[in-house]
């Protein structure tokens, strides 16, 4: 397993006020990743079997991107600010690949409503496959990390009550550290593309739905929190510090 233990200084955030606890957000369009076969070869035939799709990330190159309705238009529909997609100034604007056309891409969209697209201009963004996937069991109280089809990571988490995530697909948007890493939101947050549809702001910002570590390891595994996905401290130390799981990483929370 590749490791990484440098993180882009840009890449993370620390918090001057703690932005991260959510509460449910609707369920977002699942992204059509790049298909990746693999080839078997036996003694008797050789087949081509489907992997797991592999997704790409797209991240802007300046602190501003235009956002156009669609493949052909000539006007964008909107400009993306850091300021906007992001939690804390240093972020980048990343997005997740939904595909291509000519020499635009169609991306999910980092902010409101959940799973909203648009189209980038494939100039204004570097574009790179990422390897990780993550999925998030909230039934078994699970969360299972995998590097292309490998298992690297499977460890229990604490999930939100009524007000849990709803199943679907999002993103590692941004990764940030709470100003006190004894404090509820442990280490680090991983800010996902997903937010709460039931509050608009949760503690002086966004309803954001996020993977962090906690002060209370001892309610992992069972339903507690906010909204968010709880893990204990040295879980997401891992994620970050000997994974290094890129922002763009795509994240599936099943029921």
């Amino acid at each position: 397993m590749r490791r990484n233990p440098t993180l882009p200084s840009r890449a993370l955030a620390t918090l001057l006020v703690v932005l991260l606890a959510a509460v449910a957000a609707c369920s977002a369009d699942r992204p059509e990743l790049a298909d990746k076969a693999v080839t078997t070869t036996t003694t008797e035939a050789t087949t081509t079997t489907e992997a797991t799709p592999l997704a790409r990330r797209a991240e802007a190159k300046g602190t501003s991107i235009d956002i156009y309705p669609d493949a052909s238009a000539t006007e964008p529909v909107r400009q993306l600010t850091a300021q906007e997609a992001t939690s804390a100034p240093g972020i980048p604007i990343v997005f997740l690949v939904k595909g291509e056309q000519g020499d635009r891409y169609e991306v999910y969209l980092p902010v409101p409503p959940n799973g909203g697209t648009g189209w980038v201009e494939a100039a204004d963004v570097d574009v790179a496959q990422v390897d990780f996937r993550i999925e998030v069991a909230l039934a078994e109280h699970r969360i299972r990390v995998y590097e292309n089809d490998e298992l690297v990571v499977e460890e229990p988490v604490g999930v939100g009550r009524t007000d849990r995530p709803a199943p679907g697909v999002y993103y590692l948007k941004e990764l940030l550290q709470p100003p006190d890493p004894d404090g509820p939101y442990g280490h680090f947050t991983y800010g996902l593309s997903g937010f709460s549809t039931v509050l608009s702001s949760f503690n002086g910002g966004d309803g954001i739905i996020g993977i962090h570590g906690t002060n209370e390891p001892d309610k992992i595994g069972q339903d507690v929190s906010s909204g968010c996905i709880h893990v204990a401290n040295d879980v997401i130390d891992r994620l970050v510090n000997e994974i290094g799981l890129p922002l763009g990483t795509p994240v599936e929370i099943l029921a």
